[in-house]
């Protein structure tokens, strides 16, 4: 668990599975989970827990205060107070591309994909244009807020006329039920759109998994945790091995008091000054 004073306002979370060894079972791993917790564009910490459940982020999270994005998963709710939840653009968006490849003659899932298209075009122009948080604020303000007034309007006519069970009937709910937290990005210019970076720094476990098949015991999951090194120095532009060579010969004499100055980002800062 982070101390509260670390935190920055704004974090990204998101979890993968990660098999693991366990006595208990024979023949089959037990199904852990890495729990992921970063900033867009800048830290990541990498949580190893061995299961799914509100416990693991509520304990990781505790003392946090700020803006949390993540997708509908329930274990994301209810983590303390003082937490702003707000959603995915991207997991709302999947369910109808994955509603059309269910029913390609139907045309509504890509018509509502192409709604969802509209609001990230706005997004592209943000990053073209390199606007600051601000401009891009005024930018939702003034073309976002009525497109998604106008994507609510529809997903509400259009599950008003299918009946429910369906891939875009449950397309549709996802949607409508996240729909306070989706919003939440209109009204401020740090919050992404969507949880895209934080999905992002999973892909490296993902691809990495199907190489080393699973963790060998409970006590080594947390050792996982180097990706936070990894995926950190990636996003700040790094060279990860000229930080390792400079920091890991440091370590067995560093004041346990200090270490937060050899993080990625303390190092980064530091040697932008030297």
């Amino acid at each position: 668990m982070c101390q509260a004073s670390a935190w920055p306002n704004y974090i990204q979370a998101d979890e993968t599975p990660l098999p693991c060894q366990t006595p208990e079972k024979t023949g089959r791993n037990h199904r852990a989970y890495l729990w992921e917790y970063s900033v867009p564009g800048g830290g990541v910490v990498f949580d190893f827990q061995m299961g799914r459940s509100r416990a693991g982020p509520k304990e990781f999270l505790q003392g946090f205060r700020g803006t949390l994005q993540c997708d509908g998963y329930s274990a994301y709710a209810d983590l303390g107070p003082g937490i702003v939840y707000a959603g995915c653009l991207a997991h709302a968006r999947r369910g109808f591309v994955e509603a059309a490849k269910v029913a390609p003659l139907d045309p509504l899932p890509p018509e509502v994909v192409a709604q969802f298209g509209e609001l990230y075009a706005i997004e592209k122009t943000a990053r073209t244009e390199g606007l600051d948080r601000a401009q891009r604020l005024a930018l939702r303000q003034q073309k976002s807020v009525p497109l998604m007034a106008a994507l609510k309007e529809r997903l509400v006519a259009i599950r008003q006329q299918i009946a429910p069970g369906g891939a875009l009937a449950k397309a549709c709910d996802y949607a409508l039920n996240q729909w306070s937290r989706l919003e939440v990005y209109l009204a401020d210019g740090r919050i992404e759109a969507d949880n895209n970076w934080c999905e992002g720094g999973l892909r490296a476990i993902v691809l990495g998994r199907k190489n080393w098949l699973h963790v060998g015991a409970e006590q080594a999951g947390p050792k996982a945790a180097i990706a936070s090194i990894v995926e950190t120095c990636r996003r700040l532009d790094i060279n990860l091995r000229q930080y390792l060579d400079d920091v890991l010969p440091r370590l067995g004499q560093w004041p346990i008091n200090r270490v937060a100055e050899l993080t990625p980002t303390a190092w980064q800062a530091a040697h932008k000054q030297s």
